[in-house]
């Protein structure tokens, strides 16, 4: 990806201004142009404040300036409360004054129709020339908990404010966002900054997570998407938290067809295919949230833990049963529960002789009648196999005040040894009594199986550094191609894909029946012989396709009985005779393809053919550019892979050979650029390396004139 300039010098002083000016400011704190004034004010705002509105000499005991350029100096942050038909006038104010940045209130733009899309428009290059940074239109605006700026006219921290934290909330939806402000002070969870972006005219959802990405106050960030217009500035922001250790975790709506819809006619937003979304955050190891809850129990506990070495896990219980529903649960999710050595569990035992002692650890309710036994148990475990995580299941232990000492100095004294494993409890707890071992950054869940989806997810994360945007592994660029508009013919699709280092089956083009008999003889053994024509991408569905064709004489007749079958078809369509190819034995059908997504660029796309993939839709999808890490990955994610490994005694396929095809069809695509509608290779058959590997059997290669198209399929 070319690098994408934030211009974070400006977003600075949007999100920490040493000075703010609120045009249109009012007297009343209950009106919009009033109540960032009263917050400012109440709040303890430290910068310069300032009022402005040319009908009042003074506002909320404040001096009022009839226009920014009276106040003399330039502000760092202007807040406009003004109607739209005076946006115009405001922003020009605030461009002559030397502002910096501003955050946009006003509604009647984009959300409203065609005229206030091209109002919108007009809006962003302005600012964008005059080098301005702005939130807006049609926003709540911004807070920054930490430094006392509430530059917005939500009503939510009138019911209370939220606690200073380290987690940073960014959401294009006012509503949303308002009411995560709620959710988060309801739940304690501390925010560093909150935003909402609205019709984001100027500044993206994108540029508020790049910001948050190198923010010294923040280390964790919580985003809502509805959509995206910009696919490679939302990737770049994303590729900077992860190189900085920022985790984010996301809301992504839109993943049905009416989900995004809605949030098209909500925002003007752009929702495109879940799928891809899925396949792009994914690629930067984005924490995807699905349900409010999760979404804040996953941002807190990244923040409360961070992220755990690695995949092993220790257990420990005081019951069973929910020891083995801990490991069920750990397995499920891919996490590592490997057994306690020998000597470990001679010790065990020799502590509790009816203990379990392999992992999960189960000493019973034991622990009733020696408290000891926990602490010496929990270190016994961590020193013995150095888990990347340890979480305990302590029942209802918590609740008691004589067990919560115990409960305290255990997650103290392994925190004190064991400073780089993730602890994590489950028991009930008071919120004090929770907050206290949070403190000391032990995870508390009154679940245990949501402590171990939680542990899970955050063992996913990736880990911190690298450089933002590289690709491990990625190919060497390939010489530029250009594609005509339209479909290229399967001949012309199979030599393009060659020359990208494809292998394709073996063929010949033909143009006459002799022709034909001629190059089944030179290809030897069963042949197919399959109608050339850019017009009929789907040749079977005219009779335009022959298979297990043997000997030159059967190869003629094929030939004629196809092109009269495909021209009483398609009378319309140009033929350009035959392709004749050795048919390929064996194997398993695969696809794989490029689309151009209109927001994120070429997508490839893998999966098994057939039925795998028209029905069961077992597909993995990556954005591009690919490494062959990646390329691996996707073949090793399908539910269907076992297939692929060799299932129930068959031979298993050169998975490295499909891993060198991908890479070399992303190479294609990216060589391609926009000229690139789609590509298909379909089937891909896959065998095992002493056959072969695997081989293009058809291609499909569609190109465009103006750029890519929304909605095109590979």
């Amino acid at each position: 990806m070319a690098p994408i300039d934030f211009r974070l010098d400006g977003l600075s002083a949007l999100f920490s201004p040493r000075s703010i000016a609120v045009v249109g400011a009012s007297s009343s704190a209950q009106k919009i142009g009033g109540i960032p004034i009263d917050y400012a004010l109440r709040f303890g705002f430290e910068g310069k404040l300032h009022a402005v509105n040319p009908k009042a000499a003074q506002v909320q005991g404040l001096g009022a300036r009839p226009s920014l350029r009276a106040i003399g100096e330039p502000v760092d942050l202007a807040i406009l409360a003004v109607p739209a038909a005076l946006v115009h006038d405001a922003i020009e104010d605030a461009i002559e004054a030397g502002t910096r940045s501003v955050v946009l209130f006003s509604s009647g733009f984009a959300e409203v129709g065609d005229e206030g899309a091209a109002a919108q428009a007009r809006l962003g290059r302005r600012v964008r020339e005059a080098g301005l940074r702005l939130v807006g239109p049609n926003c709540l605006g911004l807070m920054n908990i930490r430094r006392n700026v509430y530059a917005t006219f939500s009503p939510a921290p009138n019911a209370g404010r939220v606690q200073a934290g380290r987690i940073g909330l960014a959401s294009q939806s006012g509503a949303f966002g308002a009411y995560a402000y709620s959710m988060a002070r309801a739940r304690g969870v501390g925010l560093s900054t909150w935003v909402t972006t609205g019709n984001e005219a100027d500044v993206q959802l994108a540029d508020c997570l790049a910001w948050l990405a190198q923010d010294p106050d923040t280390d964790v960030i919580m985003a809502y998407m509805e959509g995206c217009r910009d696919g490679p500035r939302l990737r770049a922001a994303l590729a900077l938290a992860q190189a900085h250790g920022k985790p984010v975790v996301m809301v992504k709506i839109g993943s049905t067809e009416l989900g995004a819809q809605a949030a098209a006619s909500h925002t003007a937003a752009l929702a495109g295919d879940d799928a891809v979304y899925d396949a792009v955050l994914r690629r930067y190891g984005v924490l995807r949230a699905r349900t409010v809850t999760e979404f804040f129990d996953l941002a807190h506990s990244a923040a409360v833990a961070g992220r755990p070495r690695g995949r092993s896990i220790g257990l420990f219980t005081v019951s069973g049963g929910v020891g083995a529903l801990m490991a069920d649960d750990a397995a499920s999710h891919r996490l590592e529960v490997p057994p306690l050595g020998d000597a470990a569990q001679a010790q065990l035992r020799e502590w509790v002789p009816f203990a379990a002692p392999r992992n999960p650890v189960d000493i019973t309710g034991q622990v009733t009648n020696d408290f000891t036994l926990l602490e010496r148990s929990a270190h016994l475990m961590l020193r013995d196999r150095g888990f990347d995580s340890w979480m305990g299941f302590l029942a209802a232990a918590g609740a008691s005040d004589a067990f919560w000492p115990v409960l305290r100095d255990l997650v103290g004294s392994l925190r004190a040894a064991f400073p780089d494993t993730v602890l994590a409890i489950s028991t009930l707890l008071s919120a004090e009594r929770r907050a206290e071992l949070e403190a000391m950054r032990c995870l508390v869940f009154d679940d245990p199986s949501e402590g171990i989806r939680t542990i899970a997810a955050l063992a996913g994360l990736p880990a911190p550094g690298g450089t933002a945007g590289e690709v491990p592994g990625a190919a060497a660029a390939q010489a530029p191609v250009t594609l005509e508009p339209g479909t290229l013919g399967e001949p012309a699709a199979l030599a393009m894909l060659a020359r990208a280092g494809v292998p394709v089956v073996p063929h010949r083009v033909v143009r006459s029946g002799g022709e034909a008999a001629e190059a089944a003889l030179a290809l030897g053994g069963p042949v197919a012989v399959k109608v050339a024509s850019a017009d009929i991408p789907h040749k079977s569905d005219v009779g335009g396709v022959a298979l297990d064709v043997q000997g030159p004489e059967a190869a003629r007749a094929a030939f004629e009985r196809t092109q009269a079958a495909a021209r009483a078809a398609r009378p319309d369509a140009r033929l350009e005779g035959a392709l004749v190819a050795s048919m390929v034995a064996g194997g398993v059908e695969c696809i794989a393809g490029v689309r151009h997504d209109p927001v994120f660029g070429p997508v490839l796309m893998f999966g098994l053919g057939g039925i795998h993939v028209e029905t069961l839709r077992d597909v993995s999808l990556r954005v591009l550019p690919l490494g062959r890490e990646d390329a691996l990955s996707m073949v090793r994610e399908l539910r269907a892979f076992p297939i692929l490994a060799g299932a129930r005694g068959r031979p298993a396929v050169d998975v490295d050979a499909i891993a060198d095809t991908l890479v070399a069809l992303a190479g294609f695509a990216l060589a391609a650029g926009d000229t690139l509608d789609s590509v298909e290779i379909n089937p891909l058959i896959a065998r095992p390396r002493d056959r072969g590997g695997c081989i293009a059997v058809d291609a499909l290669i569609v190109g465009h004139a103006a750029g890519p198209q929304a909605g095109a399929k590979a």
